[in-house]
């Protein structure tokens, strides 16, 4: 624990007599939000395909780092394979308990959790996240075979910024990251 409070002091946080991370300290007040990948101008990349222009959407993935939960190893290793295509730095971690161990050190630009998993499911895993100052507008996106109203408002009440049901494309996965992920520079 006491490792981990002056990982946050390090990195600027400001820590109070309790132990409790209250905020990270910024020169001339609070720092504004960063701009998702959707936001900034000219994120396209332009190629020519046999002739044909061809627009790439992802060509400003580079460098996002991307934390898969999923206690599915098919599940994590499809994302993987997607991710790393894409240009994305990926995380992988089974379940609750293994990602809340490498969050910290990995500070993921997105979160991607699976709702059912053993010991810590994903419901638990992402209000824990979302419990985190440091953490809590890192965008956390529910995986899910089940595409019912329910899971979906349970997720939201727990934090989530979005919802994908499984099995999902490659092109739904990159589209919801650069939707929800901050630009790279």
């Amino acid at each position: 624990m006491l490792i981990a409070l002056l990982k946050y002091a390090a990195q600027g946080f400001v820590l109070t007599g309790f132990g409790c991370i209250v905020s990270k300290a910024v020169p001339g007040g609070v720092r504004p939000p960063p701009k998702r990948a959707d936001e900034t101008v000219g994120i396209k990349e332009h190629r020519t395909f046999a002739g044909v222009k061809v627009v790439s959407e992802t060509a400003n993935l580079a460098g996002v780092k991307v934390m898969v939960i999923d206690d599915s190893n098919t599940i994590r290793r499809s994302a993987e394979i997607f991710l790393v295509q894409a240009g994305c730095k990926v995380i992988l971690a089974e379940d609750g308990f293994d990602a809340l161990a490498k969050i910290t050190d990995h500070q993921p630009d997105i979160i991607f959790v699976d709702i059912m998993m053993p010991r810590l499911d994903g419901y638990q895993t992402c209000a824990l996240i979302k419990k985190n100052t440091h953490f809590a507008t890192t965008p956390v996106v529910m995986l899910s075979s089940k595409d019912g109203l329910f899971d979906r408002a349970r997720g939201r009440m727990v934090g989530s910024d979005e919802y994908l049901t499984k099995p999902f494309t490659k092109d739904s996965l990159l589209k919801t990251i650069g939707a929800h992920a901050p630009v790279r520079t």
